[in-house]
């Protein structure tokens, strides 16, 4: 495993770097640079870069106008080491952020999207400057702001285990602000890549599984088709095997320990098809 720290591509690179599958993983809302999960792809004989894409060193601090083209830089740098295949992983913010880049590049061969969302969100956390509020979109591109739905200030979510439960905000919110969701919706049917969506039923976060189900419907209507996997028990904390990340202790997330590793099982079989 080595450092990559270039003026465009910040992460860890692990695993074979020649001629073979090339990974991009991102991790999510946490900010955790998801060393251990690359390292999962690459004993599959990957090229596995977990890129830390906000909260480092000259980055957003909050995910807050995140440039796409800070992805599409991580796919520049997969292809000159000669990887043939581009495959991104990415969970929650994460596959927000990896359904985008396939979106607006089409040298990704396939995208592993887990617990993502179908809309583009606002900022979580400060961008650049320290604000965090108002609201600006999560993502840029050419310089550009992204269309977002924001959410509801004034929405209080229900607590779940002494933890908010913020789903029904992400609900709420793409009802008030219903007139926003088409210009803010990931355009799936426009990326060339293969599309795995991993959901479950029980995300107490955010309503990945109801975000999934847009993206397929919106596919199907172009004459596509993507992969949905979910169960009804898990929440938004999928386990790939041998993975045992804790729960946060800020927000809800659902499931339990069983049931988000059996949807992890089911994931990590078609996963391991794509690459």
């Amino acid at each position: 495993m080595r450092r990559v720290e270039t003026p465009s591509v910040t992460g860890w690179l692990t695993g074979e770097t020649r001629g073979r599958t090339g990974v991009v993983v991102l991790g999510g809302s946490s900010g955790r640079v998801d060393v251990s999960r690359a390292e999962l792809f690459a004993a599959q004989g990957t090229a596995a870069l977990a890129l830390q894409w906000f909260g480092g060193p000259g980055q957003a601090q909050g995910i807050c106008e995140i440039p796409i083209e800070t992805f599409i830089a991580a796919t520049d740098h997969l292809a000159a080491l000669d990887c043939r295949r581009i495959v991104y992983v990415g969970t929650s913010k994460g596959a927000e952020a990896a359904l985008l880049a396939a979106v607006h590049d089409p040298r990704i061969d396939a995208v592993i999207a887990i617990s993502p969302s179908s809309v583009v969100w606002g900022n979580i956390g400060p961008g650049l400057d320290g604000i965090s509020w108002p609201e600006r979109s999560s993502w840029t591109l050419g310089g550009s702001a992204l269309p977002f739905v924001p959410a509801d200030p004034t929405f209080k979510p229900p607590l779940r285990e002494n933890l908010k439960a913020y789903r029904t905000l992400f609900e709420h919110s793409l009802s008030r602000f219903e007139s926003l969701v088409e210009t803010a919706t990931i355009r799936i049917e426009d990326a060339r890549a293969d599309t795995l969506l991993v959901a479950g039923g029980d995300d107490a976060l955010w309503p990945s599984d109801r975000f999934a189900e847009m993206l397929v419907a919106r596919a199907h209507a172009a004459g596509r088709t993507i992969d949905y996997l979910t169960d009804p028990d898990a929440g938004h904390r999928v386990l790939l095997p041998g993975e045992t990340t804790k729960r946060s202790s800020l927000h809800a997330h659902g499931g339990s320990d069983v049931a988000d590793a059996r949807l992890g099982a089911m994931a990590w079989d078609h996963a391991v098809a794509i690459l």
